[in-house]
Formats: structure tokens, sequence, C-alpha cells
């Protein structure tokens, strides 16, 4: 007989559901008018910030973050908030300083924030140990998240000492994050119960369903010990995104795993998002015979879109093909790095200016070179050393330590200069704390808020952007 062990729901609907299917354009009010129903589900955590959703909220939505969180804060009243921080990168593509981490977590945390799930694209634990500390130090939830990738320099049991320096550092949970869904079920299987053997905190189950496997791995990983899996309503689940919850609860009842919640209810949401996914035009999360590749180069869903986008910006779709095959070379030339926000990013605008250009290599981004000089920390394994030659005049240039250690502290100071530069005449704007966050992070997007909010115009530019959102589908 199995022991009865109720499994555990995080919902990421709000949070990598719209990311990953809705080009990350979900307002805050497509989720008020259904808050109360979503909150008395009865879930364990919903995932409703961080990752792009920062990012996103200020460029194209023109909302605040920070305000977007505290109302988040105010709909949701019993269930804890909780966010995807990439480690030293918080919400950005690049590190930041110690004091902006401090800075970042303290306001998070302050503003809503009950869960931090902390990770970083290389799983360099020297750019975690920050995050992890401030949150500590909040009083919140810190979750270590194990980035999950497959490679000939990756294996189990290095994951499962990931998951055992984790616990060594004071976290709540550990997260196996599986963002490009190659988990499988009989290897989460071995993963989790090896973690559970050797670390006695709670397991939780981060899957992409892209080529299918993440339902099957989900049962495997529970049967074998894990607590918490990641679901999302069913209009936002599948292809790029989470399975559907509607699913789980279902494949659980009435076993020894039994969620709990309330199946009705659960549809009831679902059938409100449909709405709202039918207004936006937007297509339902599937499964295509280019996703299954995913096997093979391992791109993400939410990767292979933006590489189409510069595919079309340079008039070269025709060319995805040859570059899903360059990534494989490219990542194992720049030593093996998962592909995860930002070094997915990092690989793949490599992989494309190989293949549009004459020879390979003939034209580095600056965040390559900021990769091979050791900014974002330490490979999995070496780079190769004709690339790194092309990279490095000085081979005494590489960072061989703490990536942050390098970073001058006073980005928040400047930022703060800045921003009361730019608004110096303004009477009626108040520039706050988060303000000067979010500027040092995303300037422009933050300028272009603030000078909206400073003429009144902000309320109006959102319901402008609403509106065009959920038109879309009556076009």
């Amino acid at each position: 007989m199995v022991d009865k062990r109720k499994v555990l729901i995080t919902d990421t609907t709000m949070r990598d559901g719209h990311q990953s299917l809705w080009a990350t354009r979900m307002s805050i009010k497509d989720i008020e008018p259904i808050a109360e129903e979503i909150d008395d589900i009865g879930y364990h955590a919903l995932e409703v910030w961080g990752g792009a959703t920062f990012d996103t909220c200020l460029r194209y939505l023109r909302e605040d973050p920070w305000e977007r969180l505290r109302t988040l804060k105010k709909l949701f009243k019993k269930t804890p908030l909780q966010m995807l921080v990439r480690g030293q990168n918080l919400v950005g593509y690049k590190h930041y300083s110690d004091e902006m981490v401090e800075r970042f977590i303290h306001k998070a945390a302050v503003n809503g924030i009950d869960k931090f799930r902390v990770f970083d694209a290389l799983n360099d634990l020297r750019n975690v140990e920050k995050a992890i500390e401030c949150v500590k130090n909040e009083g919140k939830h810190a979750q270590g998240a194990i980035v999950f990738t497959k490679s000939p320099v990756h294996d189990i049991d290095d994951l499962v000492n990931i998951g055992i320096r984790y616990a060594e550092m004071g976290v709540n949970s550990i997260c196996i994050k599986d963002m490009a869904g190659l988990l499988g079920p009989f290897t989460a299987s071995e993963l989790v119960s090896k973690i559970k053997s050797k670390v006695d905190l709670p397991v939780e189950l981060h899957c992409h369903y892209i080529g299918g496997l993440a339902i099957s791995t989900y049962i495997k990983g529970v049967e074998a010990g894990a607590d918490i899996i990641n679901t999302a309503s069913l209009p936002l689940a599948f292809g790029a995104s989470q399975p559907p919850v509607e699913t789980l609860v279902k494949i659980f009842w009435n076993t020894p795993y039994d969620t709990g919640l309330d199946f009705s209810n659960i549809f009831d949401i679902a059938t409100y998002f449909e709405e709202r996914r039918k207004e936006r035009g937007m297509d339902r999360g599937v499964t295509r015979i280019r996703d299954m590749q995913i096997f093979e180069h391992q791109v993400p869903g939410g990767m292979i879109s933006n590489l189409i986008t510069q595919l079309q910006q340079s008039k070269a779709e025709d060319k995805l093909s040859e570059v899903l095959a360059e990534i494989p070379k490219v990542r194992e030339e720049l030593g093996y790095p998962p592909l995860v926000t930002p070094t997915s990013q990092i690989v793949g605008a490599q992989a494309v200016i190989n293949v549009l250009c004459e020879q390979r290599y003939q034209m580095i981004p600056r965040e390559v070179k900021a990769y091979v000089r050791g900014e974002y920390g330490k490979p999995p394994t070496s780079i190769d050393a004709k690339l790194e030659r092309m990279v490095l005049d000085d081979p005494n240039d590489k960072i061989e330590g703490r990536p942050a250690d390098y970073i001058e502290g006073n980005e928040f100071e400047k930022a703060e200069a800045e921003l009361k530069e730019i608004f110096n005449d303004s009477n009626n704007l108040e520039i706050t704390e988060e303000d000067i966050i979010s500027y040092a992070l995303f300037p422009q997007s933050t300028k272009d808020v603030l000078t909206l909010k400073q003429n009144g115009e902000l309320e109006k530019a959102q319901d402008e952007i609403y509106q065009e959102l959920t038109s879309k589908g009556n076009e």
C-alpha cells in the first residue's frame, strides 16, 4: 500500500502560461474578474510574477509591474504568490550588483511575493547565493531551482549534488525546472527519489509540455516522492506551457495522491480563460512536428518563436531548420549551457548570425563575448579553445571568480540620478524606490511608462492596449 500523500499544485497560468502561449500579454484586467474563483480553488501557490512578465508588463502593456503586484496581492487573499527570479539576473538579462539584488528582493517581498523560485541558467550556485540569502532575510519562502538539461557533461548525480548544496544554503524547498520538456518519466523518478533520499525538503516539478512528456513525468515523479507539481488552466496549457490542471487533478483523483481540488470550479475558470483566448485570437497550446524535434536540438518553444522573429527581420525565415541544426553546435562550443534565459538567447543569437553570415563566428555579439569572458558564471564544461581565443584579446581578461564581485555597486544611485534629471520639473510625479529599480533594469520602458503617468495618460494608454488585444479574435 502507498501512504496517502496529497499532491500540491502551483498554478502557473498568470505567469508562465501566458508567457509561453500569449507572448506575455495577459493584462491585470484579464485577472481581476476571475481572481476570487482562482483564490478559492486551494492551490499551493500562484505563480504570477517574475520571469519575462516584468519586462513585458512595462514594454507592451504599459503597466507598472509593482502596481500590478500590489493589485494581485489584494485580489488573492488566501493563496501565496510566487515569482521566478533568475538569481543575480533578477528579472533582467545580465548580472546586477548585490545591492540591486537586495533592493529588488526586499521590494518584491514588501509588495506581495511570498515564495521566490530562484535559479541560475548555468546552475552556477554562486549566482543564486545572494538572492536566497535576501529571501531568507525577508522571512519568505526560498526555493532553489535545479535547471534540468541533457548533454554529454550533465548527469543525474550532478543534479542531485546541486539539490544537496541548495539544502546547505538553507532553502525551504527544491524545484526541478524542466524548461524544455526533456525530463521524461523514468528520469524524473530516478532524480526525484535520489534527491529525496539525500535532502529532507519538499520537491517541486516544473515541466513544460512541448514534446508531450510532462504528464507522464509528473505521474512518475509524484510516485517517487515529488510533493508539488506545476500546471496551467486548460486554455493556457499544453504546447510550450505546462500540462493542464484539469487532467492532473483527474489523474490523481481517488488515489493516495488525490489533490483535493474542486473539479467543477476549475472548469469554470477554464471557461473564463477560454473566452479571453478567443478574444485575442490566440491558438491553443499544441505539439507540432517541429516541437517533437526538441529531443534533438533542445530548443524550448518560446525560444523558437524568438528565432523565427529574428529570421523574419532578416527576410530569412527559410533558414529556421539550419538555425536549429546550428544551435547544438554553438551550445557545444560554449560549454553546453542549458537553454534557458539568458543563455538560450545568447546561444540562439550566435546561431542565427552563424547561419546568415558567410562564415561561422564572423560576428560575435557583445553578450556572447561577455559569456565567454565569464560574466554569466562558469559553464558546465570548457569553452572551445579556438572560440575563446577569438573572443579574448588577453586570456587574463577571463573572470574566474564570482561574477557579481566584478560589478560596480552604484547601479541604484546612478538610476536615481538619471530619473531625477529626466523628471526634474515634474510636480505631479512621485518617483518611488520601485520606479528606480525598474529604471535600473529596463530604462527605456520605465521612462515611457513614467512619462505617460506624468502626463496623466497612463490609464488611457493601458485601455487602448487592452482594447487592441481583446479585439484580435474578431479580425
